[in-house]
């Protein structure tokens, strides 16, 4: 994996690896797929309790959650559709950062709101586990936190500013990780926002796109 800032073992922070072009193309590319699947509040299992970010997938394989567990699917779990395809600019995105794994089959894509957060868990429901995730970040920057392989490890945290990747693999694959909070745009962020910013991004908004690779290469699951 190329360059950028170790921030543990296998945690690389790749500051700016999009630039604004590539942030208002990969913005135009999410919004082309969401009439076919929108965006949509999961729930927690067991107790149905909704997420505070609102999700879709894109690719083959979509991940979800409702009361009956976290899973992937191919399809959206309210239109029923097949999921569209993965953008082109974050499948460009993960043939640089992680030229070595095979390529991803779901490509998560979660919208914070103002007050929105995610709490500290880890990517475990894939098959393979030695593939890396790879996270990349549009509109309002965030405060990440990230810790060790049990939850109550010491934890750290960096801000992710639009455009950043992240890409957790190696011994950091399985680190519980989350956003504490979405941070104030700085006004020269503001500023160019008009160029970048898609429709469905307003101020105050974050997406982080978040690529995955499910299956073990070889494997008879069929997306």
């Amino acid at each position: 994996m190329a360059g950028g800032v170790a921030l543990a073992p296998g945690l690389i922070h790749h500051p700016g690896h999009l630039d604004a072009a590539a942030q208002a193309a990969l913005g135009r590319e999410i919004e082309a797929g969401l009439a076919r699947a929108p965006f949509y509040t999961p729930r927690m299992p067991r107790t149905g309790r909704p997420f505070s970010v609102r999700m879709t997938n894109r690719g083959p394989l979509g991940w979800v959650s409702d009361e009956q567990g976290y899973r992937y699917q191919a399809t959206h779990p309210e239109t029923g559709e097949p999921w569209p395809g993965m953008p082109e600019t974050a499948r460009a995105a993960w043939a640089r950062l992680a030229a070595d794994a095979p390529p991803p089959e779901a490509c998560l894509v979660n919208l914070y709101g103002p007050g929105a957060r995610m709490g500290l868990h880890q990517d475990r429901d894939e098959e393979d586990l030695d593939a890396p995730v790879l996270s990349l970040s549009l509109g309002a920057p965030a405060l990440f936190r990230y810790g060790g392989l049990r939850r109550g490890d010491p934890t750290r945290s960096v801000r992710l500013m639009p455009g950043d990747a992240l890409v957790m693999g190696g011994p950091s694959r399985l680190v519980f990780h989350g956003i504490d909070r979405l941070l104030p745009e700085a006004p020269h962020l503001l500023a160019g926002a008009a160029e970048v910013r898609p429709g469905f991004l307003p101020p105050g908004h974050r997406c982080n796109l978040t690529l995955r690779r499910v299956t073990r290469p070889g494997s008879l699951r069929r997306a």
